[in-house]
């Protein structure tokens, strides 16, 4: 993944996930690098945190700052950002994060990572 396309991922994966509960530590230390690469920017500084809450409106506006600030050449930034991506990956694929809904008859079903399914005939 090319260097500023992971810091927009981080990033809306982070923002995402802050809307829903707290932000994780690793989201909030994302966004303390880059506010401190954005010092003395007033307006980037601004476009950062309303990414937040409208990224899809706010994505044009911040790549332009990320890329002035040079934040794609960062190595701090970047290992924040793919950080992040792999802490919410992990979490994602932990046990017991399924949500599964079944409509109708079901006569079994696997959900998980690494399931085992055992056999007894009558």
């Amino acid at each position: 993944m090319e260097p500023l396309a992971l810091i927009m991922a981080a990033l809306v994966a982070g923002a995402a996930k802050a809307a829903g509960d707290a932000a994780p530590d690793a989201y909030q230390g994302l966004k303390a690098l880059i506010k401190r690469k954005f010092a003395g920017e007033p307006k980037a500084e601004m476009v950062l945190e309303e990414h937040e809450s409208d990224p899809e409106i706010y994505e044009a506006p911040l790549k332009k700052k990320l890329l002035e600030a040079g934040a794609d050449r960062d190595r701090e930034i970047l290992a924040a950002a793919q950080k992040l991506l792999d802490e919410m990956e992990s979490k994602e694929s932990t046990p017991g994060s399924f949500q599964t809904t079944f409509q109708g008859e079901v006569k079994g079903a696997q959900v998980g990572h690494g399931n085992q399914q055992t056999n007894t005939f009558s």
